[in-house]
């Protein structure tokens, strides 16, 4: 059975359509979670372990689970210049990586330089998505890198699919250095309308932060005109950041978390059609003082629907 159609069941809220769809009698919001010690993945938590407010006020969750709803994901593959020897890892690594993901989860890749591409649509044949990645990603490095234009595309695309129950979230793949193509609020705000949180892996050879922090440090004012990057939209839609150099461990290790991060599902509170809400998950009492160290991500608001 569906979470959607338990919440109508539990709460007595009319379903407007299948319960595969996204509509009710009464709006929902859904908030992915992750908890961890600034390091690790934290786990084992329960329903009344969270404390969701929404414009500062409490919510009551009428859905709590972890793993049980299906994933819509979107690979995004920095195609620029730079990247072909951390794709030809990251290629390496897919089948182990995909292989985290359940039955029922869905992936597309896309692919971006100075454009943006959809290499193969949404499915849930992770050989053909391990062949995508292969013929339409590795060998296509060329060009600049447009991190934030890609993003909206990325969010774009999850607007154009039929709103349903499903989890969704983009993970991008980039040396996250790249030319100025758009603005950090709008592509939060793209994908908080889609409902989707951006993860991201930051792949970057030995050396190579060094080597930008030096560049910034003598011409200042070029760095700062040339630089764009995705690390504040990951904070502020809920996702995961992840830098090092094993760029297939990392994305082997970042499905794993976006399959057990938490869904949380609340009745959306009244407010204007387009209005900016806020958004602030924290865990009980109780719960923080059995994890002192804990951290709980997740996105900072979301837009009321204009329908």
């Amino acid at each position: 059975m569906s979470w959607l159609l338990r919440i109508a069941l539990s709460s007595g809220i009319a379903l407007a359509q299948e319960s595969t769809v996204f509509k009710t009698a009464v709006s929902l919001v859904h908030v992915d979670a992750e908890v961890t010690d600034r390091t690790r993945l934290l786990s084992g938590f329960h329903k009344e372990d969270f404390r969701v407010f929404d414009n500062g006020a409490v919510q009551t969750l009428l859905y709590f689970s972890q793993e049980e709803t299906p994933l819509d994901l979107i690979l995004l593959f920095d195609i620029s210049g730079s990247m072909n020897p951390k794709l030809e890892r990251i290629a390496s690594s897919a089948h182990a990586a995909l292989a985290e993901l359940r039955h029922g989860d869905r992936v597309a890749a896309m692919v971006f330089n100075r454009k943006s591409t959809i290499a193969g649509p949404f499915t849930d044949d992770m050989q053909a998505v391990e062949q995508t990645i292969n013929e339409k990603v590795l060998g296509k490095a060329q060009g600049g890198t447009h991190i934030l234009r890609a993003v909206s595309d990325a969010a774009a695309y999850f607007l154009k699919e039929t709103r349903t129950e499903r989890r969704r979230a983009v993970l991008i793949m980039t040396d996250n250095h790249g030319q100025p193509s758009g603005h950090t609020n709008t592509a939060v705000r793209d994908l908080w309308e889609a409902d989707a949180l951006l993860c991201g892996l930051e792949l970057r050879s030995a050396g190579e932060t060094a080597l930008l922090g030096v560049r910034a440090v003598l011409s200042p004012t070029a760095a700062f005109m040339n630089m764009e990057s995705m690390t504040a939209v990951v904070e502020k839609t809920g996702g995961d950041l992840l830098k090092g150099h094993d760029s297939g461990a990392d994305f082997e290790e970042m499905i794993r978390r976006l399959r057990l991060r938490y869904m949380l599902v609340y009745g959306l509170p009244p407010g204007k059609p387009g209005e900016e809400r806020k958004i602030k998950v924290e865990l009980s009492e109780d719960a923080r003082g059995k994890n002192p160290k804990a951290q709980v991500r997740a996105r900072y608001g979301y837009y009321v629907p204009k329908q």
